[in-house]
């Protein structure tokens, strides 16, 4: 609660939960119009999209980065938020596959230059040590609980209303974000110690590949992307014409895997005061390889049912929060409070390039030759990242996420790579 007693974090901390379930609605709906435009071929259309949003995480938020120090943030924050609410506005109207592809690239470019732009920001605002740790945790719980919640405002919603309304109030909720960004007090960056933009923007990468523990973050990040990519992108297709369920089915199917995200991430606190980051992240490696690999078997079997389909769907998310949840400390554990906007926005971009390889997996694959073939490839996909993160991240490298050093210089990093 001392945390929120920061007028400017709690403004930018709202602006954050406001955005962060805009993009959430928007993601069920994106499906259901998908859905609408293309009917059987959705997950091909919906996989496209995402491969876009992907790119575009990868290429514009390290460059985002970069530039931050150049450019006033509040002024880049609220045009950012004004772009992305008027893009979705416009997502209802389109009549052509192609039309989504356009205002998709437009609104998840708005969305890669937001966050690493919000990240660099609350270390300036909230300066202690320790409020700055609860910050980047409040950060996650925030995350946490879109992935829940979103699909099931969405589903309520659908009751009531045509999918396209969502578009309407996922634009209003942009605005909403602009005008807490324009009453919060956002200084402007300090200047980096980089001069180049290109060192700026490799410096976090770099950080990454000297790491031992970053390397194996990588590794997990594939894992979890090949796991989700099978919730993301083939939900809408598999309830629809594999179940034979409605648009709100779909949502609520969505929200199976957001309850487990959210009970594993309640819990997760305690559990890391006792037990290494390390273990409980390849733990979650381990709950999603038997998650894609429990799919597989029901959808080659054929044994297809509501409540496995749901059981299945909450176990992923279960495994996707023990991965995700102590990410965020095991960075902040693995570099300098000057090195923090780099690290986060590498992690960003990389975990997103993670994605980029398994959305036209799900979407382009699991179309054209079917779910079981793509969806065991995916599985494949699992078991390697967490193959990968079980060898580049060493248990001597270990780290409690919990009690996770306040910094780590430029010489503790090259003994520890």
């Amino acid at each position: 609660m001392r945390l929120f007693a920061i007028r400017d974090y709690r403004h930018l901390f709202g602006a954050q939960v406001i955005a962060l379930f805009g993009t959430g609605l928007t993601t069920v709906a994106l499906g259901l119009l998908a859905y609408d435009l293309a009917g059987p071929r959705a997950g091909t259309v919906l996989g496209t999209a995402l491969t876009i949003k992907m790119v575009m995480y990868v290429v514009i938020a390290p460059l985002a980065a970069a530039y931050i120090d150049r450019l006033p943030r509040r002024a880049l924050l609220v045009a950012l938020d004004v772009l992305r609410g008027a893009v979705v506005l416009a997502l209802p109207l389109v009549s052509e596959v192609w039309h989504v592809y356009v205002l998709i690239g437009l609104l998840q470019a708005g969305s890669a230059a937001f966050t690493p732009t919000f990240q660099a920001v609350i270390p300036d605002i909230v300066t202690d040590e320790s409020a700055y740790t609860r910050a980047l945790s409040a950060s996650q719980v925030a995350s946490t609980m879109e992935s829940l919640l979103s699909p099931v405002l969405a589903a309520v919603a659908l009751t009531f209303m045509s999918f396209d309304r969502l578009f309407l109030g996922t634009s209003a909720g942009f605005l909403v974000s602009a005008l807490l960004v324009l009453s919060a007090r956002v200084p402007d960056a300090r200047p980096s110690t980089h001069t180049k933009a290109w060192d700026k923007a490799a410096a976090g990468i770099r950080t990454f590949l000297t790491t031992p523990r970053l390397r194996g973050v990588m590794a997990l990040n594939l894992t979890v992307a090949a796991a989700g990519s099978i919730v993301v992108v083939n939900t809408v297709n598999y309830v629809r014409d594999v179940l034979g369920g409605s648009q709100s089915d779909v949502a609520w199917m969505l929200a199976a895997s957001g309850t487990g995200t959210l009970l594993a991430a309640l819990a997760l606190p305690r559990v890391l005061d006792r037990i290494a980051a390390r273990t409980v992240m390849l733990t979650g490696a381990a709950v999603l390889v038997a998650a894609t690999t429990a799919a597989v078997t029901v959808i080659a079997t054929g044994l297809t049912t509501w409540a496995g389909t749901a059981a299945v769907w909450a176990v992923t998310g279960i495994g996707m929060a023990l991965i995700i949840t102590p990410t965020g400390k095991v960075l902040r554990a693995s570099a300098g409070r000057a090195a923090i906007p780099e690290i986060f926005a590498a992690q960003f971009s990389l975990s997103h390039l993670a994605w980029l390889v398994t959305y036209p997996i799900a979407g382009w694959l699991g179309t054209t030759a079917g779910f079981p073939l793509a969806w065991t490839v995916l599985a494949a996909l699992a078991a390697v990242g967490a193959g990968g993160a079980l060898v580049l991240w060493p248990r001597h490298e270990t780290t409690r996420a919990s009690a996770a050093p306040a910094r780590l210089d430029r010489s503790t990093l090259t003994k520890a790579a």
